[in-house]
């Protein structure tokens, strides 16, 4: 089962600059992201949402794929393959993008947007979905970023040592 943990930064750059670090993490394996967004709230108080994975996109680009294979084959029973893709192609993306669009995998996008709402103009904040993860190498490069904790699927005591461990960073600066 995957955990859900949403990180608040101090400017509107620094959730861009966590998920590109985790990236990195994730292709060393020590995470595995199941998903991922970033929201930002410029000092107008506009909320611009970024999610990692387009669904509508995506959607698209496999329904056109299929459409072009099945479109082939059966444009090949009526011995005009070229025009079965084209128009399998058509109507394999208009589906794919419709599937993508209503198909809500991930980060609940309400929960994205309301947060999002919450947070203080001027900031940012970093929604990830994560498989697994090797916590102390994580938390070791995280917290270089200076965030704040703002809500976690983990449980309370897991949660708690997230939060200690984040701030430890805070301890050992003011000593």
């Amino acid at each position: 089962m995957s955990d859900l943990v949403v990180l608040g930064f101090d400017d509107v750059f620094k959730a861009d600059e966590v998920l590109l670090a985790l990236r990195k993490l994730q292709q060393q394996h020590l995470i595995d992201l199941e998903d991922a967004a970033v929201v930002v709230r410029q000092a107008d108080g506009t909320v611009q949402i970024t999610q990692s994975y387009p669904l509508v996109a995506a959607g698209a680009a496999t329904g056109a794929l299929q459409g072009t294979i099945w479109g082939s084959l059966i444009g090949l029973l009526f011995l005009n393959p070229l025009i079965g893709a084209a128009i399998g192609a058509g109507v394999g993306a208009g589906t794919g993008a419709a599937t993508g669009a209503l198909l809500d995998i991930g980060i609940d996008d309400a929960f994205i947007k309301a947060t999002g709402e919450t947070i203080t103009p001027g900031t940012s904040a970093l929604f990830v979905l994560v498989r697994q993860a090797t916590p102390d190498r994580v938390i070791a490069e995280v917290q270089r970023y200076d965030p704040t904790v703002l809500h976690t699927s983990l449980s309370a005591k897991a949660e708690a040592e997230l939060r200690e461990a984040l701030a430890a960073k805070h301890a050992q600066q003011s000593v």
